[in-house]
């Protein structure tokens, strides 16, 4: 798959625009503040810069812009593209801009695009059963609750639930 632009998604009369581009070296010093793990912030550029060389994965930073301020690490949004198979998408937000809608508007954009510009016919969402809060995003960007995943540990320690997302029709 091409690679996907940067995309802006529009201010709302309560919340910023935001912007999703590629991770870049710029960013590690935010992502060091949200993750303050030792080692996380050049491990993360690393394998996104992998991903993206490798065409198997999309990240992107997302953006808050606020006029009058700088732009500030808001999230994470990925498109993960198999050779075969339906797209996956996944996403997290910094714990100050949780709850504000940012990863609605994100995911909203990026469905958007994928659906308009690329040959993906679907894509699926995974989170943690017990993560409601994910739950909400997906149904409220249009992806629809599929089945429950059994845990898988180590990497799947609990339970989940698939949300699928149909770009045709």
């Amino acid at each position: 798959m091409m690679p996907l632009p940067p995309l802006a998604v529009p201010a709302t009369a309560t919340a910023p625009a935001l912007r999703l581009r590629p991770w870049s070296a710029a960013d590690l010093k935010e992502l060091a503040d949200v993750f303050p793990l030792p080692g996380v912030p050049g491990e993360w550029l690393a394998a996104e810069t992998r991903g993206r060389a490798a065409g198997e994965r999309q990240g992107f930073a997302i953006r808050a812009e606020t006029a009058g301020a700088a732009p500030r690490l808001v999230g994470h949004l990925v498109l993960k593209t198999p050779a075969a198979g339906p797209g996956e998408v996944g996403y997290w937000t910094a714990e100050a801009a949780r709850g504000t809608g940012v990863a609605t508007r994100a995911l909203r954009a990026l469905t958007t695009h994928v659906r308009d510009e690329t040959d993906l016919r679907e894509l699926r969402l995974l989170h943690q059963e017990d993560n409601t809060a994910s739950c909400r995003v997906a149904e409220k960007s249009g992806y629809v609750f599929s089945r429950v995943l059994p845990a898988f540990p180590p990497a799947f320690p609990r339970d989940g639930h698939l949300h699928v997302r149909h770009l045709t029709g």
